[in-house]
């Protein structure tokens, strides 16, 4: 059988990429919560590391669908293959 193996941080790597996305589009947390549908508190809490996990797949799709980024790209890590293959 295959081995399986995760991403031990992946609300981690989402809240960054959540960022780095945004900033890309140069919208801030207020356009981005405005568009989603949600707070300027509940967006800054998600990107925030200090909170916990508490965002659903459905804010996550729309925060994809707003951001122009599929949900794979908010959860990918490139960091993570050669942490996982133990390639530095």
């Amino acid at each position: 059988m295959k081995e399986v193996s995760f991403d031990p941080n992946i609300y981690d790597t989402i809240r960054k990429n959540i960022r780095r996305y945004r900033l890309e589009k140069n919208m801030t947390s207020s356009e981005l919560a405005e568009m989603v549908g949600l707070s300027h508190e509940f967006i800054r809490q998600i990107q925030s590391e200090k909170i916990a996990y508490n965002f659903s797949v459905d804010t996550l799709y729309r925060i994809s669908v707003v951001l122009g980024v599929s949900l794979d790209d908010l959860i990918q890590n490139p960091d993570y293959d050669k942490i996982s293959c133990g390639v530095e």
